[in-house]
């Protein structure tokens, strides 16, 4: 987290980085394509005609495979990302139980998610609300008619209207920043990676082929699952390195907007190792303010630190650490 002056800088430096990491997604693409090539001419012991059985043989014919199987691969992965632009928000409705709300029915949400939209001339996203203990709360969406934020009544019910407002400001500037667009993309490109992951490891890539498995046909179908398992791996790191520091600026943002670092502050402390939504599955808990699913040792977290958060707060936005307990 930078200084107020260089929030900006930051803001722009994350985005052309963000580009980068989500274009790398696709480059994952061909490379698991290839892995894929590998593993079909291995079960199938099929080489081309002319070609002597031996592993660089294996390795060259997956390789003209891609001439027609890397086209069907980012054809799939776009369709994939077409599906999901137009049905993400039903799914996760259903997965997580949340459901929109009218102004009526939220009006203390309503009015502070509306003035800080009109302090800074934003558009105002569609509110939806998880009836579920726990506290957190997410954004969604592709596009600027798509973008919700969603809460918890756990949330609602345990943050007074400043914190609730900084919790807001927090996912308010993720929409504002493009975050959420980019982490939807990444973690729909990620679940092709995993779902042809599990679909390699366990199913008709495992059991299928009965060709000839000599002459290096055996080190090519290994090769390929280590390929595709190698893909799985890269895209969830590129998911934590895009999710990680987006939380650094979206607290710097929510401090922007609301003037108010130690209500940021309070607010996390509270989330703290209460957010868990049980029903979530990891992809939506990696949009959400925390994430306590933190992977081993914090390796694999989507998420910094609560301390580490605040500890950025309370260095360069002016917050004032808590008092010891």
């Amino acid at each position: 987290m930078l200084p107020a002056f260089g929030l900006y800088t930051h803001v722009r430096a994350n985005e052309v980085r963000s580009r980068v990491l989500v274009a790398s997604l696709f480059g994952l693409v061909l490379v698991l394509a290839y892995g894929i090539a590998l593993v079909m001419r291995g079960l199938s012991g099929h080489l081309p005609a002319g070609m002597r059985p031996g592993l660089s043989s294996y390795l060259t014919a997956a390789a003209h495979d891609l001439i027609w199987l890397a086209p069907l691969s980012f054809a799939g992965a776009f369709l994939w990302l077409f599906v999901a632009y137009h049905i993400h928000q039903a799914i996760i409705d259903r997965t997580v139980g949340s459901a929109s709300v009218t102004r009526e029915e939220a009006p203390r949400l309503y009015r502070l998610l509306e003035n800080l939209c009109i302090s800074r001339g934003l558009p105002m996203p569609a509110l939806r609300i998880v009836e579920d203990p726990a506290l957190n709360a997410f954004a969604t969406g592709l596009n600027p008619q798509q973008y919700a934020v969603t809460v918890t009544s756990g949330l609602m019910a345990a943050l007074d209207d400043r914190e609730l407002e900084a919790v807001l400001a927090h996912e308010l500037t993720h929409i504002r920043n493009d975050d959420v667009r980019t982490m939807m993309i990444a973690v729909v490109i990620a679940g092709i990676f995993a779902f042809v992951g599990e679909m390699a490891f366990r199913g008709p890539f495992r059991a299928g082929g009965g060709g000839d498995r000599k002459g290096g046909a055996l080190p090519a179908i290994i090769i390929g699952f280590v390929l595709i398992a190698l893909v799985w791996l890269l895209s969830q790191l590129i998911r934590f390195a895009l999710s990680r520091s987006r939380e650094y600026i979206a607290d710097a943002g929510a401090v922007e907007l609301t003037k108010n670092p130690d209500a940021m502050i309070t607010a996390l402390l509270k989330i703290s190792g209460r957010g868990e939504l049980a029903r979530a599955p990891s992809g939506v808990m990696e949009l959400c303010v925390d994430n306590p699913r933190s992977g081993f040792s914090d390796l694999l977290a989507t998420h910094p630190s609560v301390d580490d958060r605040i500890a950025a707060l309370t260095r360069y936005a002016g917050g004032r650490a808590p008092l010891p307990v």
